[in-house]
C-alpha cells in the first residue's frame, strides 16, 4: 500500500500557511477570501485523510472535492470584477458538497469503497457510488469551463479597455491553471475508470489526487499571493459597462453626426499628441484627455472604426515602429529598444501584432525596407 502521510504532511502545512497569507494580505478582497477558502478546505481534506487513515473513519467518502469547482469559479468572478458584491445566492453552489457531506456523515461506518476495483460490486451503496461519481465528476467539468469561459471574457473585454497585455490584468497563469487542474482530474478519472473495470494500473488513484492537490495548492497560493487587485486601476465601469456594450449600443442615445464628430477628434488627437507612446495607456486615459466619455469611445472604435482599443492603440504603436525604422538616426537602435520606445510594454504582443499587420517578423520587415539587421 502507498505510504501518501508525507504527501499529506507537506501539503496540510503548505496549503495552511499559504492561506494564512492570502487571508491577511492587503488590500482585503473577496477574491483572496476565496482563495484562502479554498486552501484552507484543501487543508482541511488533508487533515481528514490523515485521521480517516490512522485513528478513525470520519466519513464514507471524500465530500470537500464538491467546493473546489464553486471556489475556482467564485475566484474569478471576483477577481475579474472586484467590486461585485458578495449575494448569498451564490452559496446555492455549495449544495452537492452539504448533501453529500450529509450522506457521508450518516454512512460514516460503512465506506463507500474500499477498493475501486469493487466499484460495481452489487450492494445497498451501489446506487450512491454511482450518483457520487456522476455528480463529482459533472461538478469538476461544469465549473472549470465556466472558469475559463470567465476568464476568456474577461480577456476579452479587456481588449476594449486597455492598449496593452500584462500578466497582472489577463490572468493568463489562472486560466492555465484551470484547465491544467481539469485536465488532471479528467486523467485520474480515466485511471480510476480502468481501475474500476480490471487491474489496469498498479496504484490507486485516489492517492495520486493528494499529491496533485498539494501541489496545485502551492501553485495556486504562490500567484495568488503576487497577483494584486487588477481592476482598481484602470476600470471602474464594472458589469454596467459591459451589458451596454454587448447591447450594441442601442440605448446609448450617440447620434451618427456625433459619433463621426468624435472619431475625427481621436484621430486627430492620436496623430498630434501620439498618447499612444505611454506604453500603459489605457481608454480612460484617453476618455480623460479628450474630453470623450469613455463607452462613446468604445463605441465609435467599434462601430465606424471596426476596431477594439487595443488593436485601435497599437496600429499606431507599429506605424510609429515603421517610421523609426525608415529614420536614420535610428539604425543603431534594437528593435525592441524602437518598439519600447514606441509604446509596446511586451516583446511577445509586439511580434505577433506587428506580424499581424505587416505579414512580416519585425526583423524581417527592417531589413527588407532598410538593410539593417539589428
Amino acid at each position: 500500500m502507498v505510504n501518501i502521510e508525507p504527501v499529506l504532511y507537506i501539503g496540510i502545512s503548505q496549503s495552511f500557511f499559504a492561506g494564512l497569507l492570502i487571508s491577511t494580505k492587503k488590500p482585503y478582497t473577496t477574491a483572496n477570501r476565496l482563495m484562502a477558502a479554498w486552501l484552507y478546505m484543501i487543508c482541511i481534506e488533508m487533515i481528514f485523510a490523515l485521521i480517516n487513515s490512522k485513528v478513525i473513519e470520519m466519513y464514507s467518502f471524500p465530500f470537500i472535492t464538491f467546493t473546489y469547482g464553486p471556489l475556482l469559479y467564485l475566484y474569478v468572478k471576483f477577481m475579474t470584477n472586484p467590486d461585485r458584491k458578495f449575494n448569498w445566492l451564490e452559496m446555492l453552489h455549495f449544495v452537492p458538497f452539504v448533501a453529500f457531506f450529509t450522506v457521508s456523515v450518516i454512512f460514516r461506518s460503512e465506506p463507500l469503497v474500499r477498493d475501486l476495483r469493487s466499484f460495481f460490486r452489487p450492494d445497498k451503496l451501489i446506487s450512491l457510488r454511482i450518483v457520487y461519481s456522476i455528480t463529482f465528476f459533472f461538478s469538476i467539468t461544469i465549473y472549470s469551463i465556466l472558469s475559463f469561459i470567465e476568464i476568456k471574457h474577461h480577456q476579452e473585454n479587456l481588449k476594449n479597455l486597455v492598449s496593452y497585455t500584462s500578466q497582472r490584468i489577463t490572468l493568463n497563469w489562472l486560466k492555465i491553471l484551470s484547465i491544467s487542474f481539469y485536465a488532471v482530474f479528467l486523467i485520474l478519472f480515466i485511471l480510476g475508470g480502468l481501475n474500476m473495470i480490471g487491474d489496469f494500473i498498479p496504484f490507486d488513484p485516489y492517492f495520486v489526487i493528494f499529491g496533485f492537490i498539494a501541489v496545485f495548492s502551492a501553485v495556486y497560493s504562490f500567484y495568488g499571493i503576487k497577483q494584486p487587485v487588477i481592476f482598481g486601476e484602470v476600470f471602474h465601469d464594472g458589469e454596467n459597462g459591459e451589458k451596454k456594450e454587448t447591447e450594441k449600443y442601442s440605448r446609448s442615445g450617440l447620434k451618427d453626426s456625433h459619433a463621426e464628430k468624435y472619431l475625427k477628434k481621436l484621430l486627430t488627437y492620436m496623430e498630434t499628441n501620439k498618447p499612444f507612446l505611454n506604453g500603459d495607456l489605457t481608454i480612460h486615459d484617453l476618455a480623460e484627455k479628450t474630453g470623450i466619455a469613455r463607452h462613446h469611445i468604445t463605441q465609435v472604435l467599434n462601430e465606424k472604426y471596426k476596431r477594439n482599443f487595443f488593436t485601435f492603440v497599437n496600429e499606431y504603436r507599429v506605424k510609429e515602429v515603421m517610421e523609426r525604422f525608415s529614420e536614420p538616426k535610428f539604425n543603431n537602435f534594437t528593435i525592441l529598444a524602437i518598439a519600447m520606445d514606441a509604446g509596446f510594454n511586451s516583446k511577445t504582443t509586439f511580434n505577433s501584432f506587428f506580424k499581424s499587420q505587416t505579414g512580416l517578423t519585425p526583423s524581417e520587415y527592417r531589413e527588407k525596407m532598410t538593410g539593417v539587421t539589428k
